[in-house]
């Protein structure tokens, strides 16, 4: 079973290195590993870097202007081989060490969709924006009224679902709502869902944090459409 593990990154120069070290350092057993790296046209040295250190991924994909967050996730997809996609922030705010939980219950148990939860009783997680986690208990709530599921974090970076239940050239969406749609496409095909407890080291927005309180509006929005006008 192959799991392929998707990094888009967009001016993350500072940590893009680091990122790509801890990713080959964690210990992944019966599962073979893919690596994709997607440079989303960024304007810093994150592009140079990448393709300074061959030999910490086995795909690259350079985009030479920005698509958003979703463009460059749905030009990765088309470079992944494995059984699984799981997605990893090019920041630091998902430690790698974290994965191996996820991995294991992709073996014993291999789940149509796994997701690695901030809210499930981390080891450690940052104490940051408070609106930001109303927006995210919001989203996942609404999310679960509507599929009638018990999702405790629908927009942590940690979501891996099986390859064939979504296909990239179906999504729409190239900004941040396009986590909630590929979300919504793999339940709707699935039928096993599981969450792993995960710990969180989320950035300030002078750190570098990208995603704003208005980008709940289009999620919303994702959501609803996917659930009724599809």
């Amino acid at each position: 079973m192959i799991l392929s593990i998707l990094v888009p990154a967009y001016n993350e120069e500072s940590s893009i290195l680091t990122l790509l070290e801890a990713l080959n350092a964690v210990e992944i057993t019966d599962l073979e590993v893919q690596i994709v790296v997607v440079n989303d046209g960024s304007t810093d040295r994150t592009k140079e870097i990448i393709e300074s250190k061959p030999e910490l991924y086995h795909k690259f994909v350079n985009l030479e202007q920005n698509m958003g967050k979703g463009g460059a996730v749905r030009e990765g997809l088309s470079q992944c081989k494995g059984d699984y996609i799981l997605f990893q922030d090019a920041d630091l705010e998902y430690d790698p060490q974290e994965i191996p939980k996820l991995t294991e219950v992709l073996v014993k148990v291999k789940p149509d969709v796994l997701y690695g939860s901030r809210f499930l009783a981390p080891n450690v997680t940052r104490v940051a924006y408070f609106y930001n986690k109303v927006g995210n208990r919001l989203i996942t709530l609404f999310f679960n009224i509507l599929f009638n599921t018990t999702f405790t974090d629908i927009y942590s970076c940690y979501l891996c679902y099986k390859r064939d239940l979504v296909e990239p050239q179906n999504l729409k969406d190239d900004g941040w709502s396009q986590h909630a749609e590929i979300l919504c496409k793999a339940v709707k095909k699935g039928k096993l869902f599981y969450e792993v407890p995960i710990s969180y080291f989320g950035r300030s927005y002078e750190e570098g944090k990208k995603i704003r309180a208005y980008h709940i509006i289009g999620v919303f929005a994702r959501i609803f459409t996917e659930k009724f006008l599809k």
